[in-house]
């Protein structure tokens, strides 16, 4: 456990975004299943061992798998290897073993697999996956459709990825589409959901990892108000959701230039805006953070699967936010804020979650008293420089 101290301050300055942790883990895979080529750059954080272990593991015939606390990692890997017909058991750590598994439990037995779970990791699964149609909700998350994409195309025969319901967090699925396309492997779109041919290859190449959009926002939301703050190594052409993290920058009113792959913030009157956060669930504890910054109110909408995260994310950034003195509503599938009012300091809890522990070490700037925020070694799941880059442009971080 570790605590980080945090006081008021302004950032300023230039800093450059850690690699997509999303795009790593799909070319990681991808490069797996072509047999080689490089990926670089990868963030050193837990979330990328995690992958980085299975697959190792995988190529020396380990028959368990270790994913850590990273869902995507789990998600995506377990269709993988039973595309091999491996015989292997998934293990987890922390929230990760109190995180569902249903759409496989279901889905797997009907193509072959034999699993045995008891609804959560450890899950062990024995036999290989047979191609055909593939239903599933696409409401639930949309890593399972990522990891089934990445086994089918690997297949003798077509497959068929048929939505039962609305796609939620579509964008995280377009980058799945593109990254494969990166490593010649195609996947098509339908009026169902998904078409892949079978007996695919996929292209040994040297992959270069993009920056990540979800992680600059943290520091794009600390430049909204008071500018001076320039993130670099974004792809103004990415498949990545969370670049909309400029969008609702822009709806509150934030100004912000964009140069080749930078953002800079040139600050602004913040005010209050609606949020439909149905694909981008990453960026709602930041948004947050923004909206408690901006005059008026404030409502995010479409998270309801930010219950299901590392924490419940919306009681957690509800929770904190009122401890802090802010005028807030927990609601169904988001909040509603009344923004603009006076914060006070206090201790918070990081409750083992990444997104949480930076987004309001970034509120910390804008109050005057001191902020204490627990379980702040949880950043190593996504970011671990974060503090480091924190510090680097003014803030004031003591992690304890």
């Amino acid at each position: 456990m570790s605590n980080v101290v945090l006081h008021s301050g302004s950032l300023k300055g230039s800093v450059t975004a850690p690699p997509s942790k999303s795009a790593a883990h799909r070319a990681l895979i991808c490069s797996y299943l072509a047999g080689g080529g490089t990926v670089k750059p990868i963030i050193d954080s837990n979330d990328m061992k995690a992958t980085v272990g299975i697959i190792e593991s995988l190529k020396n015939n380990s028959d368990i798998l270790n994913c850590i606390e990273s869902g995507s990692t789990m998600r995506f890997m377990i269709p993988v290897a039973a595309a091999f017909g491996r015989d292997v058991t998934f293990i987890g750590e922390g929230s990760l073993t109190v995180r569902t598994l249903g759409e496989y439990l279901e889905l797997l037995p009907k193509h072959n697999v034999k699993v045995e779970s008891n609804g959560f990791l450890p899950l062990k699964i024995s036999g290989k996956l047979s191609n055909g149609r593939f239903e599933v909700a696409g409401d639930v998350s949309s890593q399972y459709i990522t990891g089934l994409l990445l086994a089918l195309a690997t297949l003798d025969g077509d497959s068929a990825v048929v939505l039962t319901t609305k796609l939620q967090s579509k964008p995280y699925v377009d980058m799945t589409v593109k990254v494969m396309s990166d490593y010649g492997v195609k996947v098509f779109e339908t009026d169902f959901g998904y078409l892949v041919h079978g007996g695919q290859s996929f292209n040994k190449i040297d992959y270069t990892v993009e920056g990540d959009w979800s992680q600059a926002a943290f520091f794009l939301v600390a430049g909204a108000m008071n500018g001076g703050v320039t993130v670099k190594g974004l792809d103004m052409n990415t498949t990545q959701g969370d670049k909309a993290i400029l969008d609702v920058l822009k709806s509150f009113g934030a100004r912000f230039e964009i140069n080749g792959d930078s953002v800079t913030m040139l600050g602004g009157k913040l005010k209050g805006a609606d949020v439909d956060a149905t694909d981008i669930p990453d960026l709602v504890p930041i948004i947050a953070v923004l909206a408690v910054l901006s005059e008026g109110r404030t409502v995010i909408s479409g998270a309801e699967r930010l219950r299901y995260k590392e924490s419940d994310r919306i009681q957690s950034v509800v929770t904190n936010l009122k401890t802090l003195g802010a005028d807030i509503e927990e609601t169904n599938d988001g909040m509603i804020i009344n923004g603009g009012k006076k914060l006070n300091g206090g201790r918070l809890k990081g409750y083992n979650d990444h997104r949480i522990v930076m987004a309001f070490s970034i509120a910390s700037l804008f109050i005057d008293d001191e902020i204490q925020i627990d379980d702040a070694e949880s950043i190593n799941k996504s970011y671990p420089s974060f503090f480091e880059d924190y510090n680097m442009l003014g803030g004031n971080a003591d992690v304890l």
